[in-house]
C-alpha cells in the first residue's frame, strides 16, 4: 500500500487538525475502555444461561458508539495521511523521507511541534532527535 509522504514542514502543517483529532480520541478512549471493562464485570458475574441482561445490551450499544465515534476520528487521520500509534501517549507518525531513506516523523501530544524520527521498524523506543540541520526549520 502506497503512503503519502511529507515533508517535515508539511507534517508540521498538519498538526493543528492532527492535534484535535488526537484531542478527541484520547478524551474518547477512557470513556469506551470504562464501558468494556463495566460489561466485562457484568458478564463474568452472569451465568450464560441467563442470557445478556438489560444492563449488558445497553452497555454494547454504547461501547458500540463510542467505538464509531473513535473510528471515525482514526478515518480523519488517514484522510489526513498520517497514522494513529497509540492510545496511551496520542502518537502519530508521518512517512517521510531522511537522507535518501523512507522514515516516519514522529509526533505525541502535547509536542508544539515535530522534533523526533524514528526508522520504519524501530517504534516510539527508537525515536531520535531531529537532525540540527532540520530542527531549526
Amino acid at each position: 500500500m502506497a503512503h503519502k509522504f511529507f515533508t517535515l514542514a508539511e507534517a508540521n502543517r498538519t498538526l493543528p487538525l492532527v492535534r484535535r483529532v488526537v484531542q478527541d480520541i484520547m478524551a474518547a478512549y477512557p470513556h469506551w475502555k470504562d464501558l468494556v471493562d463495566r460489561y466485562g464485570l457484568i458478564a463474568s458475574q452472569a451465568r450464560p444461561e441467563w442470557g445478556e441482561s438489560q444492563e449488558q445490551l445497553n452497555l454494547k450499544a454504547e461501547i458500540d458508539t463510542v467505538a464509531v465515534k473513535i473510528n471515525g476520528y482514526l478515518g480523519e487521520l488517514e484522510q489526513i495521511g498520517c497514522e494513529f500509534k497509540g492510545f496511551d501517549k496520542g502518537l502519530v507518525d508521518f512517512h517521510g523521507r531522511l537522507d535518501e531513506r523512507e522514515i516516519l516523523w514522529c509526533w505525541k501530544l502535547g509536542e508544539d511541534r515535530i522534533t523526533h524520527w524514528h526508522e520504519l521498524e524501530a517504534g516510539f523506543d527508537g525515536r531520535q532527535p531531529l537532525p540540527e540541520v532540520l530542527s531549526r526549520r
